[in-house]
């Protein structure tokens, strides 16, 4: 059940660190809290709200739960709208001949 937006789960540190070391293979997840820098419980937390969004999914291997990545992730930044403008209008001055011609 997706409760949140891609935006706001990605835009939580902590989860992008969990990607982050998931991104170089499965881990379970107390080999992941103790990579990341958490407790078990927030470990889990931010594990199952990237499950939840279809990020990672668990498999069992014995009696550890790993976790892996699903999807690929890609993060294009750019800036706000408004800023683009700004941007644009900057570009263009720029092409403008210099000397009124």
């Amino acid at each position: 059940m997706k409760t949140m937006s891609l935006i706001e789960t990605l835009g939580n540190p902590q989860r992008l660190r969990i990607i982050q070391q998931l991104s170089d293979g499965p881990m379970y997840v107390t080999e992941l809290a103790d990579t990341v820098g958490m407790n078990g419980k927030s470990a889990v937390h931010h594990l199952t709200v990237l499950e939840d969004e279809d990020l990672v999914e668990h498999f069992w291997d014995g009696n550890r739960k790993y976790y892996r990545l699903i999807r690929t992730i890609e993060l294009e930044i750019s800036p706000p709208p408004e800023r683009r403008f700004i941007l644009q209008r900057g570009a263009e001055r720029a092409a403008e001949p210099v000397g009124g011609e």
